[in-house]
């Protein structure tokens, strides 16, 4: 025998004694093995939202003017209908004066009108003017009752202008902040302050179009959600999906959706931030933990046990991940036997003695 296969031959029986050790020591150690979970369970998906008052409106002026007024503060809560602020209305007072005299002035015109058409009428009667004349005469009565129905519109414009100094509240809120202080003039159109009606907020979130398309095709629909505050405390009170936008963003592929909740302590607010957390059924899905899976250019497998306690590997197809675990829809019977630990010291082929923990 040369140099050469003596050589080889000691590789080859280290080889072979390598192996043997292997199987015995596969053979002696007692694997852990656990059965498929399949049952019903649930999971949250987490959205950003945004927070939007139930009612939040800007409070501008109607008129130009000067701030004669402040009746509030910023935070303050105010009822329907309470007068906020006040501006200067003299200017608009004397308009209403006038356009009343201009009504007393026009009424003088139709009245006298009025006689000309009784008195040019007798005569016509007694063919003293021509039928002409007379409709002169009675043109011009009509020409001045529509001046009277004018100086009345005029005077009706100049009370609501006088109205329109006094700026009250258009629903029950809180005032926020106020720009303008007293004496400040403003011109018509200005921001005075902006109102929130918080009893109750919507909250906006986006969703993709399989989330969406899983929403409202679900036979066991959940329209309840929880929101999770900046501070990543949860809301305490529950929020309910009211509606959707009705077209997906099309640089996105998103849809809104909105939930609305209910604000007794006012705690949420305007333009506020969080989380929507949105509760999602499976209905008798597999369930594996996570660390009886191995990872291979991209795809899971696990190692499974068969009759004869041969180690096989077996790709599997998660439809969700959660915290321990892969949710599966498919792949496994609740009968097979996955090697829940050890699975960097065994590879498929091996025979192992296991041990089955119960569920």
């Amino acid at each position: 025998m040369n140099k050469t296969s003596l050589v080889w031959g000691t590789w080859l029986s280290i080889l072979l004694i390598s192996c043997s050790d292997k199987t015995v020591k596969n053979e002696e150690q007692t694997y852990l093995v656990v059965n498929p979970i399949i049952k019903d369970t649930t999971y949250e998906r987490e959205y950003a939202t945004t927070i939007n008052s139930f009612q939040n409106v800007e409070i501008r002026s109607k008129v130009k003017g000067f701030v004669e007024n402040i009746y509030l503060d910023e935070g303050q809560k105010v009822k329907k209908g309470q007068i906020l602020f006040t501006l200067n209305s003299k200017e608009y007072e004397q308009h209403v004066h006038k356009a009343e005299a201009a009504i007393q002035s026009t009424i003088a015109e139709l009245r006298a009108s009025e006689i000309e058409v009784e008195n040019t009428k007798k005569l016509f009667d007694k063919n003293i003017v021509s039928k002409s004349e007379l409709d002169l005469i009675t043109t011009k009565v009509n020409i001045n009752k529509a001046k009277v129905n004018e100086a009345r519109v005029a005077k009706e414009q100049a009370i609501l202008h006088v109205e329109f100094t006094k700026i009250k509240a258009p629903f029950d809120g809180i005032i926020n902040r106020i720009p303008n202080k007293k004496g400040s003039l403003i011109d018509e159109g200005a921001l005075l302050t902006s109102i929130s009606n918080n009893e109750s907020v919507f909250a906006y979130f986006s969703v993709s179009e399989i989330d969406y398309l899983d929403y409202v095709q679900s036979k066991s629909k959940n329209n309840t959600v929880t929101l999770s505050l900046a501070n990543n405390s949860i809301y305490p009170y529950k929020g309910t999906i009211e509606t959707t936008e009705t077209e997906f963003n099309k640089e996105t592929g998103n849809i809104a959706f909105r939930a609305k909740f209910p604000n007794p302590e006012r705690l949420l607010k305007e333009g506020g931030t969080g989380k929507i957390l949105v509760k999602k059924l499976y209905k008798n899905v597999i369930i594996i933990p996570q660390k009886s899976t191995f990872e291979v250019q991209g795809n899971i497998y696990i190692y499974l046990v068969d009759k004869n306690n041969k180690v096989y590997s077996k790709k599997i197809n998660p439809i969700n991940r959660l915290s321990n675990y892969f949710v599966l829809d498919k792949d496994l019977t609740k009968d097979d036997k996955i090697i829940y630990e050890g699975i960097q010291s065994i590879k498929t082929g091996d025979k192992v003695n296991y041990k089955l923990i119960k569920n």
